[in-house]
């Protein structure tokens, strides 16, 4: 067991942001220390030091990441991801998406919590809810090291010397006399070790948290004499949002088809069968096919619910792991166009518009698709309009009509604007918004964070399967394909008709199935933070020129001239990002990826 001294402000869930370097970490001022054998007499100490692992988990329910590809436009000449684009601001001393620091630190927190977890006095009222509480954490710390490294290792795995090297492995707590100077584990270690810390995880943790019955205590507890009212301290319906079951079985859907993803295939760490396998198992837990929300596609608009919902509640059917439930206006004040008292700062771009298709199913390039340059907007995928503003739609609780034009005299809407706050592609974001928010004055409404939504796995199961063994497979002991989960994905949003024939027409074909999946993941998961990561993992090129729409209105004719907004200049190597400079040059062993300085 090792002791060491940790900051009281850990308990508050701020000490993270301020520990930045090994002193502050191992040897904090010494104004306000515990040490960590405290854990042994105050389980809320406990606790703190593994809240502090749940608190910096790297899950923003905002866009970000989107203003890095071709989905999306910052107006903020200041966004970070905005200047990643150019090629020159990302670099291994300047890096936007860095996760060492920050997923390190959670690791030693959680490896601290692990090796002293037994000793700590949960409750000893009782042997089996002091058995139950301890469950219950060491499991919610073993999945939660598991997600910290598959987030390091996303961010920062990477060729030497042509070789798909991982991040160094830390299993156990580190001090002051510990070597940091490490070599880096290889790619598939790393995506072993974060399936067996799940696999760990799940020895502990129910399939979902939710209140029993007497008799249907687990035996495990029963056993020690355990009550249902003890169970559902430990595990009832009071901890959901917690890390469960369910879960953790995404999670591992997740991490599979990253590792079977076309830029990590070479370290042979997972199968596209294996990754059909895992999102299979997960999709089970939400019933399958028959259990896909048929308006999953727009749970961020379902306003009844969002606010009637309670912590305890049981999660929505769309929603497997539920983010941030609470009051606000911010996504709105960023978002809302300026006559509407926000910042547009997000603004949808012409690529993603564009891979919208027509109603019928059909992308707007295709011969069939009956498409109206001179009526864009008309008959198209309604996933279009609700996930993005597009001109002449209204927004906010009064229904206000937005002009993006360029012409537009009596609004500060149209597109570049002198006001900081305009669209610079004529389009503004809609999705993840709530309309009946007004900012002058200003009123709270509440958000329905979604951290992981059934959606994705239904998405991460057609890719795997299709690539596993065509459109029409069966994979992974599903009872459908790749191609009914596409064809349920578009006949819930109302898009292909009755018959679909252009999913009939893509089904034919591994390849087009291929290109259509992807496409619909595009749509669903836009603003949502996976178009950045999705690019990179497919191996596919950053650096489509991101477009946008100028308008304008002469003798009662509408016109529609289309303009590059911004150019990305990624270089071919930013695939894989950095390890963080200072690190390689403190470390003889760590060696950098292949093209980063």
């Amino acid at each position: 067991m090792k002791i060491m001294k940790l900051k009281n402000i850990i308990l508050l869930g701020v000490a993270t942001t301020a520990l930045t370097a090994c002193d502050d970490l191992f040897e904090p001022a010494l104004e306000n220390n515990q040490d960590i054998s405290l854990m042994f007499s105050d389980p809320g100490f406990a606790r703190g030091i593994m809240d502090n692992a749940n608190l910096v988990l790297p899950y923003d329910e905002s866009p970000t990441t989107d203003v890095a590809t071709d989905d999306a436009v910052s107006n903020d000449i200041e966004n970070n991801y905005k200047r990643m684009t150019n090629g020159t601001y990302w670099t291994s001393q300047n890096n936007p998406i860095n996760q060492w620091d920050t997923r390190y630190h959670a690791i030693q927190y959680l490896n601290l919590f692990l090796e002293n977890a037994d000793q700590v006095p949960w409750d000893y009222s009782s042997e089996a809810l002091n058995a139950m509480h301890n469950d219950n954490y060491k499991g919610n710390a073993y999945a939660l090291r598991g997600l910290h490294f598959f987030y390091l290792l996303r961010a920062h795995c990477g060729k030497v010397n042509g070789n798909l090297m991982g991040v160094p492995i830390h299993l156990t707590s580190e001090d002051a006399a510990s070597n940091f100077n490490l070599p880096r584990n290889t790619f598939k270690e790393c995506i072993d070790q974060i399936m067996s810390d799940f696999d760990e995880a799940l020895k502990y943790l129910p399939e979902e948290y939710g209140d029993v019955n007497d008799g249907a205590v687990p035996a495990k507890y029963a056993q020690m004499g355990g009550t249902s009212d003890q169970y559902n301290r430990a595990f009832g319906k009071l901890q959901r949002g917690k890390i469960d079951g369910r879960m953790i079985a995404a999670f591992k859907a997740q991490v599979a088809l990253f590792a079977a993803s076309p830029a990590y295939a070479s370290a042979n760490a997972g199968t596209y069968e294996q990754a059909a396998q895992y999102a299979a198992a997960s999709l089970r837990n939400a019933g399958g096919l028959a259990g896909m929300d048929p308006n999953g596609w727009r749970w961020f608009e379902d306003t009844e619910m969002i606010q009637a919902f309670a912590f305890d509640n049981p999660d929505p059917a769309e929603i497997c792991w539920r983010g941030v439930v609470g009051d606000s206006h911010s996504l709105e004040e960023n978002n809302y166009p300026p006559s509407l008292d926000g910042h547009g700062r997000v603004n949808p771009t012409q690529n993603l518009v564009d891979a919208f298709p027509m109603a019928n199913g059909y992308p707007i390039s295709h011969p069939s698709s009956g498409y109206d340059a001179n009526n864009p907007y008309e008959n198209r995928d309604p996933r279009l309009k609700t996930y993005i503003l597009v001109n002449g739609e209204t927004q906010g609780n009064k229904n206000t009509v937005i002009n993006t034009a360029s012409d537009n005299t009596e609004t500060l809407d149209g597109i570049n604007r002198e006001n900081g706050s305009s669209t610079v592609t004529g389009y503004y974001l809609r999705k993840l918004l709530r309309s009946d928010v007004n900012l002058n004055p200003a009123t709270d409404r509440r958000h329905f964070g979604a951290r992981i939504r059934y959606t994705e796995i239904f998405l991460d199961y057609a890719e795997a399967a299709n690539e596993a063994q065509g459109p029409k497979a069966n994979v992974g002991g599903a009872n459908f394909s790749a191609y009914d989960v596409i064809k349920a994905i578009r006949k819930r949003a109302g898009v292909g008709g009755a018959n679909d024939p252009y999913l009939e027409e893509c089904a034919q074909s591994q390849e087009k199935m291929r290109e259509l999946i992807r496409n619909e993941r595009r749509l669903e998961l836009c603003f949502e933070n996976h178009r950045f990561w999705d690019l990179r993992r497919w191996n596919l090129s950053l650096n489509e020129t991101a477009r946008g729409v100028n308008i304008t209105t002469q003798d009662g004719v509408t016109k529609y001239d289309y303009v590059d907004v911004e150019s990305r200049n990624y270089q071919d190597y930013m695939i894989y990002g950095p390890i963080p400079y200072t690190e390689i040059h403190k470390w003889s062993e760590l060696l950098q990826n292949d093209g980063w300085k």
